[in-house]
């Protein structure tokens, strides 16, 4: 039989998991596969930053191929974020994606809704009738710029009992940057990105968190301002978590190339911001790495780093990622990168994960684009050798990869 560990699950949940992998088994001889030692079975992942560009952009990515390619990473819930066209801010926008989740979605996948009317930062979106279906408020891709738009927004996710969730960027600060204000874009003669960008607005969201009360959640930090805010924000008691991505901890602006699969929002910053989130990591001050899992088109990725879109492909590779670099090289322990990748986001975001993934530990593979479900093939680590393999995903009792 394969191995169960209940160290990888809450005391709670190993019995449930326990007679579901068996059911499971039992019911498909196909699988009869798994009944070996080599294979470690773990809880389902849960990641609340990917980007499914439906509807609008179907050509980037759909709710099917997006779903299915996080459950070939393992994942059994995702969050997907809002820069969509038409954009979730109003009930009627917002069934248009939720009517596609419901029909094309192999794994539970929960959508939120914009803060602002069109992600404009303009107008505060139709909250109250968008709550009951939505996961979470946020604009992500863009910053709200108004201190007074931010604080009503939170003011109001508030009293509907939702969390705000922040992309965060001061726009003034941005001056057509495309990657990191760093040693790198000093010598290419590249146009750089502050990290003042980023953590000025993080220093702002925290005084209103603490301000009105509200649950703040802040995605993608990439800089060593942004870990040290939010540490003493909470040891302030602010209601406050924040994710980073895996190319944050793994990559830096050393490692960047004259590629658009290395351009990303925020971008790769120095390698002594990849340390302190490393060590945020380590002392929780981050709570989960999720993958901001942005699909483009192959065009769209082939104009270099400055005419390039933002985004690369995450959900396929992020548990081999993590897995080979930080738990293969004693930097964190398996069990911490479950609580990163499950036990944390679940647990904040109020998501009950019905399913677990099937993995060889053991066995490396090469990183191929064209092997990729997802329609985006855009990924930095093009051509690495990783450890661990996915041999299957089952959500909700249905084998799904």
């Amino acid at each position: 039989m394969a191995k169960i560990n209940a160290k990888f699950f809450p005391a709670e949940k190993t019995a449930q998991l326990e007679t579901a992998f068996i059911k499971v088994l039992s019911s498909d001889p196909s699988l009869s596969v798994f009944n070996s030692s080599e294979y470690t079975v773990f809880p389902g992942f849960c990641d609340v930053h990917v980007h499914f560009r439906e509807p609008g952009f179907s050509y980037k990515e759909t709710i099917a191929s997006g779903s299915k390619a996080a459950a070939h990473g393992g994942y059994c819930a995702v969050c997907t974020m809002p820069n969509l066209n038409p954009v979730p801010d109003s009930a009627e926008n917002l069934k248009k994606q939720t009517d596609i989740i419901e029909t094309d979605a192999v794994i539970d996948v929960y959508p939120y809704g914009a803060i602002t009317v069109g992600e404009k930062g303009e107008e505060l979106s139709d909250m109250e009738a968008m709550a009951e279906n939505i996961i979470a408020f946020s604009d992500d891709g863009r910053g709200v710029q108004s201190d007074d738009m931010m604080r009503e927004a939170m003011l109001r996710a508030k009293k509907l009992g939702k969390m705000i969730v922040a992309h965060c960027e001061v726009n003034s600060l941005l001056n057509g940057g495309y990657i990191h204000k760093g040693s790198y874009a000093a010598k290419h003669n590249h146009r750089g990105i502050c990290s003042e960008s980023e953590w000025k607005q993080i220093e702002r969201d925290i005084a209103l968190a603490k301000e009105t009360g509200c649950a703040y959640h802040v995605c993608h930090i990439s800089c060593k301002e942004s870990v040290d805010l939010i540490r003493k924000a909470k040891a302030d008691g602010v209601d406050i978590t924040c994710e980073t991505a895996p190319h944050y901890l793994i990559l830096d602006e050393n490692d960047l190339r004259e590629e658009g699969r290395f351009k990303m929002n925020p971008p790769l910053r120095s390698a002594e911001d990849r340390l302190a989130l490393i060590e945020g990591i380590k002392d929780s001050t981050i709570d989960m790495i999720a993958t901001d899992h942005a699909p483009h088109s192959a065009e769209e990725k082939s104009k270099g780093l400055e005419k390039s879109a933002f985004g690369i492909t995450g959900t396929e590779l992020a548990f081999p990622l993590l897995y080979t670099h930080l738990v293969r090289k004693n930097i964190i322990s398996i069990e911490k990168l479950i609580e990163l990748i499950n036990i944390n986001p679940a647990k904040r975001f109020g998501i009950g994960i019905s399913g677990f993934s099937i993995w060889n530990l053991e066995e490396e593979f090469t990183v191929n684009p064209d092997e990729f479900i997802s329609m985006g093939k855009a990924t930095p680590f093009e051509g690495n050798t990783l450890c661990g393999v996915c041999k299957a995903t089952f959500c909700k009792d249905k084998k799904v990869y």
